[in-house]
């Protein structure tokens, strides 16, 4: 199998253009809203945007909850790309949910998973309030797996990076002139402290080369691969409805 050629350059163009285009049909003067972690994916996303509608265009939003320990990194970028921004803390909506729940056990899945649904929220409430469109920040490594939480950081109206690998998705942020912390940022979920590959239990590299190449040289880590891609499957698709 031959292997993967990536133009960059070519591909930042194709993105920013195709960002000029949705907007045109589907929010002619709309603002692009960007959820901001300071990691690669959301710096890149609010790059490609400032360049495909210019930075009055661009809103970022920081959500920490409570103490965010690399929030610097969020604030850097907006401040980087001169971009309108806001920042909401979560943490009080967070336990304000957790509080009202009823007399049940939470599950720890249920409790990682609520914070990105809340994120959500406060993006569309943001959006709504400011004829906005709301980015979804997920690029392919993380899809083909399933590493996005349903209804949290896996939705939006608009997806520049869903069908780009993390590689793809570092070499666009140079391109754009990203300071290259933001771009090469060890990635943390967020939600438990540990990085991407921490949990996935493989790196991005091997992943992102048996996406394009069909090539994983390690049995163990391909079978968890495509257990991984085959179980979340069902986070891409649209809701099934019955039909009459």
């Amino acid at each position: 199998m031959s292997k993967y050629e990536f133009n960059a350059k070519e591909m930042k163009d194709r993105c920013v253009q195709w960002i000029r285009e949705w907007f045109a049909e589907n929010g002619a003067g709309c603002n692009a809203v960007v959820g901001i972690s300071g990691g690669k994916d959301s710096s890149v996303v609010a790059a490609l945007c400032v360049e495909a509608l210019g930075k009055d265009r661009v809103i970022g939003v920081l959500m920490p909850c409570g103490v965010q320990a690399d929030i610097d990194m969020a604030r850097k970028l907006v401040n980087f790309l001169e971009i309108k921004n806001y920042e909401v803390n979560i943490k009080a909506a967070l336990d304000g949910v957790l509080g009202a729940l009823p007399d049940i056990e939470i599950s720890t899945q249920s409790r990682t998973n609520l914070p990105p649904r809340i994120r959500m929220t406060v993006l569309y409430a943001v959006s709504q309030s400011v004829n906005g469109r709301v980015a979804n920040t997920c690029n392919l490594s993380e899809d083909w797996v399933g590493y996005s939480t349903r209804y949290g950081d896996s939705v939006g109206d608009f997806s520049p990076l869903s069908r780009l690998t993390v590689a793809e998705v570092k070499a666009i942020g140079r391109e754009l002139g990203l300071p290259e912390d933001l771009v090469e940022k060890v990635p943390i979920d967020g939600l438990c402290g540990k990085t991407d590959e921490d949990n996935l239990g493989f790196t991005y590299a091997a992943l992102d080369r048996y996406i394009r190449e069909g090539i994983c040289e390690d049995p163990a880590v391909k079978e968890r691969i495509d257990t991984l891609h085959k179980r979340n499957l069902f986070k891409l698709e649209l809701m099934p409805c019955f039909e009459p």
